[in-house]
This record gives C-alpha cells, structure tokens and sequence, in this order.
C-alpha cells in the first residue's frame, strides 16, 4: 500500500483566482468538440474556463474525464453545466476532474441545496469520498485534506432562468455552499414571452437583481445566452465576472463562414459565378 501524503495541498481553480483578485473570468462553451484539444485552444487563446455543456450535448464520462484532464494541465478551469441540480452524474464529473458545476433553472431554495449536497463533502454536502484523486496525481492523501481542498476548489453556481427563479433568487443565494449565480438569458427572456429580446429593459432589471443580490452574499454573478460583444460589455458593465465570449459551435461556424466570404471577395467575377452557382440553394 502506498504510503499516506500529509503535505498541505490546495488546488487551483482559475475561475476562484480571477474573481477573487477582481478580475473577469471567461470561457468557452464546449458542445461539438470531444477530446482534450480544446482546452489548449482555450489556454492558448486566453481564457480561464471550459463550459461543458451536457443539457444541450451528449457527453460520455470518458469524453469528459479527457477535456477534464487535459484543462487541468493546462491550468484552465473544466466546469459542467450538467442537466438539473438533482443530475445523477454530478459526483462523477468532479471525481473526473471538474471543477464548477453549473445547474439550470434553479428556482428555489430546496433545489440549491440539492445542488450543494451532491457537489460538496460533508459536512457541507453529502458528497461521496472516492481516495486517489486526479488533482493529487492519484497519490493516497488523508481523506480531511482531499474533502478539505475539493470543497474549497470546486465552485457550485445555481442557473437562474425564469420568473419564477427571479423570484426567489434571495433564497437560492443565501444557501451554504453556493460560489455563485448565473443568468441564462435565452432561456429568461423565452419563459418572459420575449425570446430574443436581448435589449429589453427587461435584460438590465435582471442583470440589476443578479448583481444586487451576489454582491449581498459574496458570490460571483455569471451570466450567458448574450449573442454579441456589445450584449457581453453590457454585462460587464452591470457587474457580471463570469461568463463566456463563445462556444465552439460558434467560433466553427462564424470561422467557416468568414473564411468562405473571404475568399470569395477576393475571386474575379467569372470564377465566383462557378463557385456560389446553386450554393444558395444547397443550405
């Protein structure tokens, strides 16, 4: 049997560091790629987290273990917005590696909770101890030091996405354990009657509420589902320190298409005519 690491031991979490200091921590939403490259395109391009999204994708644990893995080695903060706060997987994922769990339309009090309890080890939560852990490079250390540094380093933010958790986003922030509270826009603005409205007042009240309320209990205010830079200053601007510039469909899908219209400006008129002949169409 291996012999028992007593050294002190803390883990590092980017996302933890950033707003303590009071800066801006930002991400990359993770929906299409499935191995380990995107978090060097993250580290390599700036940003502070990965957003793995398994509300909108189907992720398998071991796709997940290797993006885990791989932004912790590259100093890059793998957090998952899982599918509920009641989402069987959560203790999983952090066995794997993550570091933030993200959960959608919490709308009370009792779900944030929930949340906590499957996230965190006692006696804050009810976690379970699995031993060897990848932040420890699989050496045995004293279970207290291991609960210890998890629950420092793992960061819970409760999603508030509907009128209904605006409601009670005074009681969802004041549950023990909770790092933070992240507006999901799209999903507001749909349960509000507005979807798509993202220059409604209705946008600047939230975010108004969001920031309010994190800053009364210490937490961090995230916020995401804002289409443009503009809408993400505007954010900014409102207090918000959490949120993520992109998503990698999204980079995809606006690369694609500037490097097609690029090249196309750049050919004579005959050639273009062959080349965008019938594409229209074709979409």
């Amino acid at each position: 049997m291996s012999a028992v690491d007593t050294a002190p031991f803390a883990i590092a979490n980017r996302v933890r560091e950033r707003v303590a200091a009071g800066a801006i921590a930002l991400g990359i939403g993770v929906r299409a790629v499935r191995s380990g490259e995107i978090a060097l395109l993250a580290k390599a391009t700036g940003h502070d987290f990965l957003y793995i999204d398994t509300q909108h994708a189907v992720f398998d644990g071991q796709q997940i273990t290797q993006i885990a893995q791989a932004a912790l080695g590259a100093g890059v903060a793998p957090f998952v917005r899982v599918r509920s706060a009641a989402d069987p997987d959560i203790s999983r994922y952090l066995d794997a590696g993550i570091l933030g769990i993200v959960a959608p339309d919490v709308v009370s009090a009792d779900q944030a909770r929930q949340l906590v309890a499957a996230a965190k080890y006692g006696p804050m939560g009810r976690r379970s101890v699995a031993g060897m852990s990848v932040h420890y490079d699989f050496r045995a250390v004293p279970a207290d030091v291991q609960m210890r540094a998890e629950n420092d380093a793992v960061m819970v933010f409760c999603m508030i996405e509907s009128r209904e958790g605006l409601d009670s986003i005074e009681e969802i922030a004041a549950v023990p354990g909770v790092d933070g509270l992240y507006l999901g826009l799209g999903d507001l603005l749909a349960d509000m009657g507005i979807p798509g409205e993202f220059t409604s007042p209705e946008v600047g009240d939230a975010l108004r509420t969001l920031v309010d309320v994190t800053r009364r209990h210490g937490l961090v205010a995230g916020s995401g589902g804002a289409p443009s830079p503009q809408l993400q200053l505007r954010a900014i601007a409102a207090g918000v320190r959490f949120l993520m510039t992109s998503s990698d469909l999204g980079l995809i899908r606006s690369g694609a298409d500037r490097a097609r219209r690029e090249l196309l400006a750049g050919l004579p008129d005959g050639i273009l005519a062959d080349v965008t002949a019938g594409a229209e169409g074709s979409r």
